[in-house]
């Protein structure tokens, strides 16, 4: 019986180093396994369900929220004074962004168009699009500082065109109308006469180039040869490189098209994209990491360079002309207007700027843009993309608009695009990436805390039955030899008790 006992100690010993060994081989392979189905689910595949829906189609909400610097002194502005603005809004809307004629190439490549459409959310927005509100007027203040240089002459003839269209250098219409557009005169003039020099061919709006558009044939890597290259842009209509700017770093198309990474990042990552809207690779920084809905992720900002000049940032003299530093200067990639590009209220901008207009506070968590990411997956989390339209004007002499307005970067709306996941794709996501692996984690060091446990209980039951065998054997030995004592101890007793024997 001790004897079965000890065997099957033995076993328990056995399957508890098999459970050990087992749980140290988890701790290695686990992560391979996981980094492998990782890759999998992360190549632009049709096959892979889940993250081939949320490349193609944008499943999760996103919005895009619009804020107004409603001019309170136009008159005063023409008479030489500073400029005076309130903020109004925010004016919603929902985007919905679909990914179109997509095509898959031999060479580990997809090309795609994205159409853009934005629908109006009154219930988020603070008014509606019935209100009305004053900003500068692009048409004849941007054109003015396009046509300084001309003959006097020419500049007398452009104003009395805006005069006989009765275009003033100040526009109060209905936020609709400055969104997507309005009916204009000069406009139709333009685009009968100079056809090109405007970039729509019918009504005039700040973002009539944003609905019902795209953002231009982008070809990117699937990730199938490389998972390293995996959304990185290869060509942008055909483009592998830029014309807009001075030189060819500033012309360079980096990193992906800002909708998801590479996966496997570290803090040392950065995350480049390629902006059309921008006319220029951008790319923000890691900041710190965070969680959200028990998802660890990391944020990543813009650094206070992006926007920087040449004098201030070297690298950023490609992008000049400038102006002061926190302001990118987009003329050259629409149509030669003094358009500028900066962060909200001049957020991170060379504090000049806002001693030129009043009514600004620029705040790091209002204005600052970030994007908050997955780094095991590259997949964005949380995403906030501010920018501010800032538009460049002065006096011009010769064009009687433009009056004595002193030379200002002025702002006019900026605005935020923002998403994140949420719902049923959220659900899939914590459950894929964060409780799997914890599951597989304490399985691997469960199967070790087990073995272990079994080890030292079989090795104490397996002693203490090889010790009580070893006393059994030695009182049964001690047994065997008391009746021999014992009768020879009788015999000697016999003996001498009967001396005649």
């Amino acid at each position: 019986m001790a004897v079965k006992k000890s065997r099957v100690a033995v076993g328990f010993i056995v399957a508890g180093v098999l459970a050990v060994t087992f749980g140290i081989v988890m701790i290695f392979v686990g992560p391979i396994i996981i980094d492998d189905q990782i890759v999998k689910n992360t190549v632009i595949d049709p096959s892979n369900d889940l993250s081939y829906t949320m490349w193609k189609d944008l499943p999760v909400p996103f919005f895009m929220s619009v804020y107004f610097f409603n001019v309170l002194n136009p008159q005063e502005i023409l008479n030489g004074e500073k400029p005076m603005v309130e903020q109004r809004g925010p004016y919603v809307y929902r985007k919905q962004a679909r990914k179109q004629n997509i095509t898959f190439h031999d060479n580990g490549t997809v090309s795609y168009l994205e159409y853009r459409r934005y629908f109006f959310e009154p219930s988020m927005s603070v008014g509606s699009e019935e209100d009305v509100v004053t900003i500068p007027n692009m048409l004849v203040l941007g054109a003015s500082v396009m046509m300084e240089n001309l003959p006097f002459a020419v500049r007398l003839l452009i104003s009395s065109t805006f005069k006989t269209f009765k275009e003033g250098p100040f526009l109060t219409k209905k936020v609709g109308e400055l969104m997507w557009g309005y009916d204009s005169g000069l406009v139709e003039f333009l685009n009968k006469y100079l056809p090109g020099m405007l970039p729509s061919s019918g009504k005039f709006g700040l973002f009539t180039e944003f609905n019902n558009s795209n953002t231009g044939l982008f070809t990117i890597h699937t990730g199938k040869d490389d998972i390293r290259k995996v959304h990185q842009v290869d060509s942008w209509n055909g483009l592998k490189e830029l014309s807009y700017w001075k030189t060819p770093q500033a012309n360079m198309i980096n990193g992906t098209a800002g909708q998801m990474w590479p996966p496997f990042m570290t803090k040392e990552t950065t995350l480049p994209f390629y902006s059309p809207d921008a006319c220029r690779s951008l790319e923000l920084v890691y900041e710190r990491p965070g969680v959200m809905e028990g998802i660890p992720l990391y944020r990543y900002v813009a650094p206070k360079t992006m926007f920087a000049n040449g004098s201030t940032y070297a690298p950023n003299e490609g992008f000049c002309p400038c102006r002061q530093s926190g302001l990118l200067n987009v003329s050259t990639c629409r149509y030669n207007s003094p358009v500028f590009i900066s962060h909200p209220h001049f957020f991170n901008a060379d504090p000049v700027l806002l001693d030129f207009v009043q009514g600004l506070n620029p705040t790091e968590e209002q204005h600052g843009l970030f994007i908050d990411i997955h780094p095991e997956t590259g997949v964005p989390l949380n995403v906030s993309i501010r920018l501010q339209l800032n538009l460049y004007m002065k006096r011009v002499s010769g064009i009687t608009e433009t009056g004595k307005i002193s030379e200002v970067v002025m702002p006019m709306l900026w605005f935020e695009e923002r998403g994140y996941i949420d719902g049923p794709i959220l659900s899939t996501f914590y459950t894929s990436l964060v409780v799997l692996p914890t599951v597989m984690e304490v399985l691997q060091y469960s199967f070790i805390a087990l073995g272990l446990a079994t080890i030292v209980v079989a090795v104490v039951v397996y002693r203490r039955l090889k010790a009580s065998g070893t006393a059994a054997l030695s009182n049964a030995e001690a047994f065997s030899n008391e009746p021999v004592k014992h009768n020879f101890e009788t015999q000697e007793k016999s003996i001498m008790g009967n001396p005649e024997k």
